[in-house]
């Protein structure tokens, strides 16, 4: 049951008192992680606020990350997505490890000559060819992140032929990765990043650089990637 006291007197405005006891509880676990909201009329009901107030609040933990609005369904308390720090699995493993059906908007497919940074990365000359991948990754529909990936032609099937997941597709050939150094940084979403993972412009991402190795050391993946701040967290265990 949700409990919102409101303070009489207290010059901090309505809306901000309700988002403020809000997020306490779903800091204190008492409105669990992926568990619904009551409707914006019962808030008033809880609250005595009227339905803006309410509203402005309920938007307030939205622009926050702490809440997610699905269209149809009601307003929920965001999951968040722990990643090992120290497990190489790709976007599409990781969703269906969750229980969760893992999805691409496609935003590129070409074969191209590398630039003088991919090369260096993927220790190849710049006449070689690669294959260029840029994608939207989904989770139950909700786009997660952006991937641009850049993979040594000759160790991948016809690009047309590549689905959801490039490691399933880079197994096919016996070139899937089984090792590699992944560097992750804070950062703010561009315009293009956040109309693209349906985010505020200048909201929170997190910036993943991934170079991965075949088990004979050669480099097979350098990408580039964008996962939102709001829904993911890597983790790493300490020994």
């Amino acid at each position: 049951m949700i409990e919102v006291a409101l303070e009489k007197g207290n010059s901090t405005p309505l809306y901000l008192q309700i988002a403020n006891n809000l997020r306490k509880q779903i800091a204190e676990g008492r409105i669990g992680s992926g568990d619904a909201l009551p409707s914006e009329r019962d808030l008033c009901e809880i609250t005595g606020a009227s339905r803006v107030t309410v509203r402005k609040a309920v938007d307030q933990l939205i622009k926050e990350g702490l809440l997610l609005r699905k269209q149809g369904s009601g307003t929920f308390v965001s999951k968040r997505i722990e990643v090992p720090g120290t497990y190489l699995s790709g976007f599409s493993d990781d969703a269906r490890a969750r229980g969760e059906e893992p999805g691409t908007i496609w935003l590129m497919r070409s074969y191209a000559n590398p630039t003088s940074e991919e090369a260096n990365a993927l220790e190849i000359e710049k006449s070689s060819r690669v294959a260029r991948f840029g994608r939207v990754r989904l989770s139950e529909g909700e786009p997660l992140a952006l991937e641009h990936a850049i993979v040594i032609a000759d160790f991948i099937p016809p690009i047309d032929e590549i689905g959801d997941s490039l490691y399933a597709a880079l197994e096919k050939t016996g070139n899937r990765p089984v090792s590699g150094v992944q560097k992750v940084r804070a950062s703010l979403a561009t315009p293009t990043e956040a109309g693209l993972l349906c985010i505020g412009e200048k909201d929170e991402v997190l910036r993943i650089e991934r170079i991965t190795r075949r088990a004979d050391g050669t480099v097979i993946e350098f990408t580039r990637s964008a996962y939102r701040g709001d829904r993911y967290e890597f983790v790493t265990e300490l020994r």
